[in-house]
Protein backbone atom coordinates (compact mmCIF):
# COMPACT_ATOMS: atom_id res chain seq x y z
CA UNK A 1 0.00 0.00 0.00
CA UNK A 2 1.33 3.45 -1.35
CA UNK A 3 2.40 5.84 1.83
CA UNK A 4 -0.60 8.46 0.95
CA UNK A 5 -3.01 6.13 0.91
CA UNK A 6 -1.82 4.29 4.29
CA UNK A 7 -1.67 7.58 5.78
CA UNK A 8 -5.55 8.34 4.69
CA UNK A 9 -6.43 5.41 6.39
CA UNK A 10 -5.20 5.96 9.50
CA UNK A 11 -6.78 9.60 9.13
CA UNK A 12 -9.73 8.34 8.65
CA UNK A 13 -9.86 6.13 11.77
CA UNK A 14 -8.87 8.67 13.86
CA UNK A 15 -11.37 11.48 12.55
CA UNK A 16 -13.54 8.73 13.93
CA UNK A 17 -12.59 8.28 17.13
CA UNK A 18 -11.67 4.55 16.54
CA UNK A 19 -8.84 2.40 17.29
CA UNK A 20 -7.49 -0.89 15.99
CA UNK A 21 -7.68 -4.24 18.75
CA UNK A 22 -7.05 -6.96 16.86
CA UNK A 23 -8.17 -6.01 13.64
CA UNK A 24 -11.10 -4.36 15.03
CA UNK A 25 -12.10 -1.08 15.55
CA UNK A 26 -13.25 -0.08 18.79
CA UNK A 27 -14.66 3.46 19.93
CA UNK A 28 -12.14 5.83 21.95
CA UNK A 29 -14.21 8.14 23.55
CA UNK A 30 -15.65 9.39 27.01
CA UNK A 31 -18.01 6.47 27.08
CA UNK A 32 -16.82 2.19 27.96
CA UNK A 33 -18.85 0.12 25.61
CA UNK A 34 -20.17 -2.84 27.09
CA UNK A 35 -21.56 -5.41 25.16
CA UNK A 36 -23.90 -7.83 26.82
CA UNK A 37 -25.44 -10.87 24.85
CA UNK A 38 -27.84 -13.55 26.67
CA UNK A 39 -30.48 -15.31 26.12
CA UNK A 40 -33.44 -13.32 26.51
CA UNK A 41 -35.80 -15.57 24.25
CA UNK A 42 -36.15 -19.43 23.60
CA UNK A 43 -35.49 -22.38 25.79
CA UNK A 44 -32.67 -20.51 28.33
CA UNK A 45 -34.62 -17.31 28.47
CA UNK A 46 -35.47 -17.60 32.08
CA UNK A 47 -31.60 -17.92 33.23
CA UNK A 48 -30.49 -14.83 30.91
CA UNK A 49 -32.81 -12.54 31.94
CA UNK A 50 -31.77 -13.17 35.88
CA UNK A 51 -28.58 -12.67 34.89
CA UNK A 52 -29.60 -9.73 32.49
CA UNK A 53 -31.23 -8.25 36.01
CA UNK A 54 -27.78 -8.82 38.05
CA UNK A 55 -25.71 -7.00 35.16
CA UNK A 56 -27.89 -3.93 35.25
CA UNK A 57 -28.14 -4.07 39.03
CA UNK A 58 -24.06 -3.66 39.09
CA UNK A 59 -24.51 -1.06 36.54
CA UNK A 60 -26.84 0.99 38.23
CA UNK A 61 -24.61 0.78 41.33
CA UNK A 62 -20.97 1.34 39.29
CA UNK A 63 -22.17 3.51 35.96
CA UNK A 64 -18.66 5.50 35.21
CA UNK A 65 -15.09 3.76 35.38
CA UNK A 66 -11.55 5.90 35.05
CA UNK A 67 -14.07 9.28 34.78
CA UNK A 68 -16.16 7.76 31.68
CA UNK A 69 -19.54 6.52 31.58
CA UNK A 70 -20.41 3.35 31.14
CA UNK A 71 -22.63 2.24 28.37
CA UNK A 72 -24.36 -1.40 28.23
CA UNK A 73 -25.43 -2.77 24.65
CA UNK A 74 -27.76 -5.45 25.20
CA UNK A 75 -28.64 -7.92 22.44
CA UNK A 76 -30.78 -11.36 22.77
CA UNK A 77 -29.05 -14.33 21.38
CA UNK A 78 -32.10 -16.32 20.96
CA UNK A 79 -30.90 -19.64 22.71
CA UNK A 80 -29.66 -20.48 19.62
CA UNK A 81 -25.93 -20.65 18.34
CA UNK A 82 -26.01 -19.04 15.46
CA UNK A 83 -27.42 -16.45 16.97
CA UNK A 84 -25.02 -15.81 19.49
CA UNK A 85 -22.17 -15.23 17.02
CA UNK A 86 -24.26 -13.00 14.85
CA UNK A 87 -25.03 -11.33 18.54
CA UNK A 88 -21.39 -10.85 19.19
CA UNK A 89 -20.56 -10.23 15.91
CA UNK A 90 -22.90 -6.94 16.35
CA UNK A 91 -21.54 -6.02 19.34
CA UNK A 92 -18.39 -5.71 17.72
CA UNK A 93 -19.06 -4.30 14.27
CA UNK A 94 -21.85 -2.21 15.15
CA UNK A 95 -21.52 -0.97 18.13
CA UNK A 96 -17.54 -0.97 18.82
CA UNK A 97 -17.52 -2.78 22.21
CA UNK A 98 -14.62 -2.56 24.10
CA UNK A 99 -15.76 -5.85 25.67
CA UNK A 100 -18.32 -8.14 26.02
CA UNK A 101 -20.37 -10.03 28.98
CA UNK A 102 -22.03 -13.32 28.40
CA UNK A 103 -23.33 -15.80 28.26
CA UNK A 104 -26.03 -18.14 29.82
CA UNK A 105 -25.39 -21.83 28.31
CA UNK A 106 -22.14 -23.01 27.28
CA UNK A 107 -22.46 -24.05 23.42
CA UNK A 108 -23.94 -20.15 23.16
CA UNK A 109 -20.72 -19.07 24.96
CA UNK A 110 -18.46 -21.19 22.62
CA UNK A 111 -20.03 -19.98 19.76
CA UNK A 112 -20.13 -16.50 20.79
CA UNK A 113 -16.51 -16.36 22.30
CA UNK A 114 -15.27 -17.60 18.61
CA UNK A 115 -16.05 -14.44 17.31
CA UNK A 116 -14.83 -12.34 20.38
CA UNK A 117 -11.50 -14.44 19.97
CA UNK A 118 -10.91 -13.60 16.37
CA UNK A 119 -11.60 -9.91 16.86
CA UNK A 120 -9.35 -9.33 20.06
CA UNK A 121 -12.16 -8.29 22.08
CA UNK A 122 -12.43 -9.86 25.75
CA UNK A 123 -15.43 -11.82 26.79
CA UNK A 124 -16.42 -12.15 30.42
CA UNK A 125 -18.74 -15.90 30.64
CA UNK A 126 -21.65 -15.75 33.20
CA UNK A 127 -22.54 -19.54 33.68
CA UNK A 128 -20.64 -21.04 30.58
CA UNK A 129 -19.34 -24.15 32.78
CA UNK A 130 -18.10 -26.17 29.60
CA UNK A 131 -14.27 -25.99 29.22
CA UNK A 132 -14.14 -25.70 25.74
CA UNK A 133 -15.50 -22.29 26.37
CA UNK A 134 -11.69 -20.65 27.68
CA UNK A 135 -9.16 -23.58 26.30
CA UNK A 136 -6.46 -22.09 23.92
CA UNK A 137 -8.53 -18.57 23.95
CA UNK A 138 -6.71 -15.59 24.68
CA UNK A 139 -9.70 -13.35 25.34
CA UNK A 140 -12.28 -15.65 27.01
CA UNK A 141 -12.74 -15.23 30.82
CA UNK A 142 -15.15 -16.81 32.90
CA UNK A 143 -16.60 -16.22 36.59
CA UNK A 144 -17.77 -19.57 37.32
CA UNK A 145 -16.28 -23.03 37.86
CA UNK A 146 -16.17 -25.66 35.25
CA UNK A 147 -17.79 -28.52 34.67
CA UNK A 148 -14.63 -30.59 35.36
CA UNK A 149 -14.56 -29.81 38.99
CA UNK A 150 -18.70 -29.29 39.33
CA UNK A 151 -19.13 -33.23 38.23
CA UNK A 152 -16.35 -33.44 41.37
CA UNK A 153 -18.32 -31.93 43.53
CA UNK A 154 -21.60 -33.19 42.61
CA UNK A 155 -19.89 -36.54 42.98
CA UNK A 156 -18.39 -36.19 46.33
CA UNK A 157 -21.61 -35.36 47.28
CA UNK A 158 -23.21 -38.22 46.84
CA UNK A 159 -20.89 -40.66 47.77
CA UNK A 160 -19.05 -38.81 51.23
CA UNK A 161 -21.97 -37.03 52.40
CA UNK A 162 -25.10 -39.30 50.38
CA UNK A 163 -23.66 -42.64 51.21
CA UNK A 164 -23.74 -43.39 47.59
CA UNK A 165 -22.62 -46.54 46.13
CA UNK A 166 -24.25 -46.97 42.54
CA UNK A 167 -25.50 -44.23 40.12
CA UNK A 168 -27.57 -43.82 37.15
CA UNK A 169 -27.17 -41.42 34.27
CA UNK A 170 -29.99 -38.96 32.46
CA UNK A 171 -28.54 -37.31 29.19
CA UNK A 172 -29.89 -34.57 27.19
CA UNK A 173 -27.18 -35.81 24.55
CA UNK A 174 -27.88 -32.90 22.11
CA UNK A 175 -26.60 -30.36 24.78
CA UNK A 176 -23.01 -29.56 25.48
CA UNK A 177 -23.51 -29.15 29.22
CA UNK A 178 -25.35 -32.17 29.76
CA UNK A 179 -22.81 -34.47 28.18
CA UNK A 180 -20.21 -32.60 29.67
CA UNK A 181 -21.06 -32.91 33.20
CA UNK A 182 -22.44 -35.78 32.93
CA UNK A 183 -19.05 -37.35 31.49
CA UNK A 184 -17.32 -35.48 34.03
CA UNK A 185 -19.52 -36.66 37.42
CA UNK A 186 -19.34 -40.47 36.18
CA UNK A 187 -15.53 -40.16 35.86
CA UNK A 188 -15.29 -38.53 39.39
CA UNK A 189 -17.93 -41.33 41.03
CA UNK A 190 -16.10 -44.35 39.90
CA UNK A 191 -12.87 -42.43 40.55
CA UNK A 192 -13.84 -42.34 43.96
CA UNK A 193 -15.20 -46.33 44.06
CA UNK A 194 -18.97 -45.81 43.10
CA UNK A 195 -20.57 -47.64 39.85
CA UNK A 196 -22.55 -46.42 37.02
CA UNK A 197 -25.30 -48.96 36.90
CA UNK A 198 -27.12 -47.56 34.17
CA UNK A 199 -26.86 -44.67 31.60
CA UNK A 200 -29.89 -43.54 29.54
CA UNK A 201 -29.94 -40.48 27.00
CA UNK A 202 -33.04 -38.01 25.87
CA UNK A 203 -33.18 -35.14 23.40
CA UNK A 204 -33.86 -31.35 23.68
CA UNK A 205 -37.48 -30.89 23.98
CA UNK A 206 -38.47 -33.98 24.66
CA UNK A 207 -41.60 -34.43 27.21
CA UNK A 208 -42.02 -38.50 27.98
CA UNK A 209 -39.09 -39.65 30.02
CA UNK A 210 -40.76 -43.16 31.21
CA UNK A 211 -38.74 -45.44 29.37
CA UNK A 212 -35.57 -44.58 30.34
CA UNK A 213 -36.95 -44.38 33.73
CA UNK A 214 -38.66 -47.76 33.88
CA UNK A 215 -35.00 -49.30 33.06
CA UNK A 216 -33.35 -46.73 35.59
CA UNK A 217 -35.61 -48.08 38.32
CA UNK A 218 -34.45 -51.82 37.60
CA UNK A 219 -31.49 -51.16 38.14
CA UNK A 220 -31.86 -49.91 41.21
CA UNK A 221 -29.38 -47.32 41.50
CA UNK A 222 -28.94 -45.10 44.99
CA UNK A 223 -28.96 -41.53 42.92
CA UNK A 224 -29.91 -40.56 39.69
CA UNK A 225 -27.90 -37.69 38.07
CA UNK A 226 -29.55 -35.19 35.91
CA UNK A 227 -27.51 -32.72 34.13
CA UNK A 228 -30.72 -31.10 32.46
CA UNK A 229 -32.07 -27.61 31.97
CA UNK A 230 -34.76 -26.62 34.98
CA UNK A 231 -38.14 -27.43 33.25
CA UNK A 232 -36.76 -30.78 31.70
CA UNK A 233 -35.61 -31.88 35.01
CA UNK A 234 -38.71 -30.76 36.53
CA UNK A 235 -40.59 -33.15 34.71
CA UNK A 236 -37.82 -36.11 35.08
CA UNK A 237 -38.85 -35.85 38.81
CA UNK A 238 -42.35 -35.77 38.38
CA UNK A 239 -42.46 -38.86 35.88
CA UNK A 240 -39.83 -40.61 38.23
CA UNK A 241 -42.20 -40.17 41.64
CA UNK A 242 -45.32 -41.44 39.07
CA UNK A 243 -43.30 -44.55 38.65
CA UNK A 244 -42.40 -44.78 42.15
CA UNK A 245 -38.79 -43.73 42.60
CA UNK A 246 -37.11 -43.78 45.47
CA UNK A 247 -33.39 -43.23 44.84
CA UNK A 248 -31.90 -39.78 45.75
CA UNK A 249 -32.31 -37.52 41.93
CA UNK A 250 -29.53 -34.49 42.00
CA UNK A 251 -28.55 -31.99 39.11
CA UNK A 252 -26.21 -29.48 37.96
CA UNK A 253 -26.59 -25.43 38.09
CA UNK A 254 -28.65 -25.74 35.34
CA UNK A 255 -31.48 -26.88 37.60
CA UNK A 256 -30.90 -23.29 40.17
CA UNK A 257 -34.41 -21.92 39.23
CA UNK A 258 -37.24 -21.71 41.40
CA UNK A 259 -39.78 -22.95 38.69
CA UNK A 260 -38.72 -26.35 38.99
CA UNK A 261 -41.24 -26.60 42.29
CA UNK A 262 -44.10 -25.00 39.85
CA UNK A 263 -43.57 -27.39 37.21
CA UNK A 264 -42.52 -31.10 39.11
CA UNK A 265 -44.53 -29.89 42.53
CA UNK A 266 -44.25 -32.65 45.70
CA UNK A 267 -41.83 -34.73 43.57
CA UNK A 268 -38.60 -31.88 43.79
CA UNK A 269 -38.87 -32.48 47.31
CA UNK A 270 -35.66 -33.86 48.36
CA UNK A 271 -33.64 -32.93 44.96
CA UNK A 272 -30.06 -31.80 45.76
CA UNK A 273 -28.36 -29.89 42.78
CA UNK A 274 -25.00 -27.72 42.84
CA UNK A 275 -24.66 -24.16 42.35
CA UNK A 276 -22.12 -21.75 42.69
CA UNK A 277 -21.54 -20.61 46.45
CA UNK A 278 -24.19 -18.22 47.01
CA UNK A 279 -27.70 -18.46 47.67
CA UNK A 280 -30.07 -16.40 49.54
CA UNK A 281 -30.36 -18.75 52.18
CA UNK A 282 -26.58 -19.46 52.84
CA UNK A 283 -25.02 -18.46 56.19
CA UNK A 284 -22.03 -16.38 56.64
CA UNK A 285 -22.85 -14.36 53.60
CA UNK A 286 -19.69 -12.12 52.54
CA UNK A 287 -20.26 -8.45 52.96
CA UNK A 288 -20.62 -8.12 49.06
CA UNK A 289 -23.20 -11.13 48.69
CA UNK A 290 -25.53 -9.39 52.22
CA UNK A 291 -25.28 -6.01 50.59
CA UNK A 292 -26.00 -7.49 47.02
CA UNK A 293 -28.68 -9.74 48.61
CA UNK A 294 -30.07 -6.53 50.74
CA UNK A 295 -29.90 -4.17 47.92
CA UNK A 296 -31.91 -6.93 45.13
CA UNK A 297 -35.15 -7.38 47.37
CA UNK A 298 -35.18 -3.63 47.88
CA UNK A 299 -35.58 -2.94 44.19
CA UNK A 300 -37.33 -6.66 43.76
CA UNK A 301 -40.01 -6.82 46.48
CA UNK A 302 -40.83 -10.31 47.39
CA UNK A 303 -38.51 -11.90 44.82
CA UNK A 304 -35.28 -13.76 46.03
CA UNK A 305 -32.28 -13.35 44.08
CA UNK A 306 -30.76 -16.51 42.55
CA UNK A 307 -27.24 -17.67 41.84
CA UNK A 308 -27.40 -16.46 37.61
CA UNK A 309 -28.46 -13.11 38.92
CA UNK A 310 -25.31 -13.04 41.32
CA UNK A 311 -23.19 -14.05 38.32
CA UNK A 312 -24.53 -11.36 35.74
CA UNK A 313 -23.47 -9.23 38.88
CA UNK A 314 -20.16 -10.84 39.67
CA UNK A 315 -19.09 -10.59 35.74
CA UNK A 316 -20.09 -6.76 35.50
CA UNK A 317 -18.02 -5.88 38.47
CA UNK A 318 -14.94 -8.10 37.44
CA UNK A 319 -14.79 -6.85 34.32
CA UNK A 320 -14.89 -2.84 35.57
CA UNK A 321 -12.21 -4.11 38.29
CA UNK A 322 -9.87 -4.83 35.47
CA UNK A 323 -10.45 -1.52 33.97
CA UNK A 324 -10.08 0.23 36.38
CA UNK A 325 -6.91 -2.04 36.98
CA UNK A 326 -5.80 -1.67 33.27
CA UNK A 327 -6.32 1.93 33.34
CA UNK A 328 -7.33 1.85 30.24
CA UNK A 329 -10.31 0.99 27.63
CA UNK A 330 -7.75 -1.21 25.54
CA UNK A 331 -9.07 -4.14 24.80
CA UNK A 332 -5.34 -5.96 25.18
CA UNK A 333 -4.77 -3.74 28.85
CA UNK A 334 -8.42 -5.04 29.89
CA UNK A 335 -7.57 -8.73 29.05
CA UNK A 336 -4.36 -8.61 30.44
CA UNK A 337 -5.83 -7.26 33.57
CA UNK A 338 -8.79 -10.32 33.21
CA UNK A 339 -5.64 -12.50 33.36
CA UNK A 340 -4.43 -11.36 36.63
CA UNK A 341 -7.81 -11.01 38.41
CA UNK A 342 -6.95 -12.87 41.70
CA UNK A 343 -9.34 -13.02 45.29
CA UNK A 344 -11.42 -10.65 43.81
CA UNK A 345 -15.03 -10.62 46.17
CA UNK A 346 -17.29 -10.36 44.89
CA UNK A 347 -21.68 -12.30 45.10
CA UNK A 348 -20.22 -15.53 44.53
CA UNK A 349 -17.39 -15.83 46.72
CA UNK A 350 -13.48 -15.09 45.98
CA UNK A 351 -12.88 -14.97 42.53
CA UNK A 352 -9.31 -15.95 41.08
CA UNK A 353 -8.48 -16.25 37.56
CA UNK A 354 -6.15 -19.33 36.66
CA UNK A 355 -4.34 -20.05 34.22
CA UNK A 356 -6.83 -21.39 31.81
CA UNK A 357 -9.33 -18.17 32.36
CA UNK A 358 -11.74 -20.31 34.03
CA UNK A 359 -12.63 -18.85 37.98
CA UNK A 360 -11.45 -21.07 40.70
CA UNK A 361 -13.98 -21.09 43.55
CA UNK A 362 -15.95 -24.08 45.24
CA UNK A 363 -19.01 -25.80 44.60
CA UNK A 364 -22.36 -25.36 46.61
CA UNK A 365 -25.01 -27.61 47.40
CA UNK A 366 -28.32 -26.72 46.98
CA UNK A 367 -31.70 -29.15 48.43
CA UNK A 368 -35.34 -28.28 47.72
CA UNK A 369 -37.31 -28.65 51.26
CA UNK A 370 -40.63 -27.68 52.21
CA UNK A 371 -41.01 -26.15 48.42
CA UNK A 372 -37.60 -23.86 49.31
CA UNK A 373 -34.22 -23.80 48.06
CA UNK A 374 -32.01 -24.53 51.39
CA UNK A 375 -28.58 -23.73 50.71
CA UNK A 376 -27.07 -26.99 52.33
CA UNK A 377 -23.06 -27.39 52.17
CA UNK A 378 -20.04 -25.96 50.07
CA UNK A 379 -17.70 -28.57 48.87
CA UNK A 380 -14.14 -28.59 47.87
CA UNK A 381 -13.86 -31.49 45.23
CA UNK A 382 -11.91 -34.62 45.30
CA UNK A 383 -10.39 -34.38 41.76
Amino acid sequence: MKKGVLFGVFALVAMAGLVLAGGQAFAEDDTVRIGVYLPLTGQNAFGGQLELDGVRMAHEEVPTVLGKKVELFVVDNKSDKVESANAVKRLIEREKVHAVIGTYGSSLAMAGGEVAEKAGIPMVGTSCTNPLVTIGKKYIFRVCFIDPYQGAGAATYAINELGAKKAALLTDVANDYAVGLAGFFERSFTKMGGEIVAKLRYNSGDQDFTAQLTEIISKEPDVLFIPAYFAEGAIIMKQAAELGADFQIMGGDAMDNPKIVEIGGEAVEGFVHTTFPYDPSMEDMNPTAQRFTENWRKKNPGQDPNVNAALGYDSYMILIDAIKRAGSIDPEAITKALAETRDFEGVTGLTTINETHDAEKPVGIVMIKDGKKQYVATIQPEL
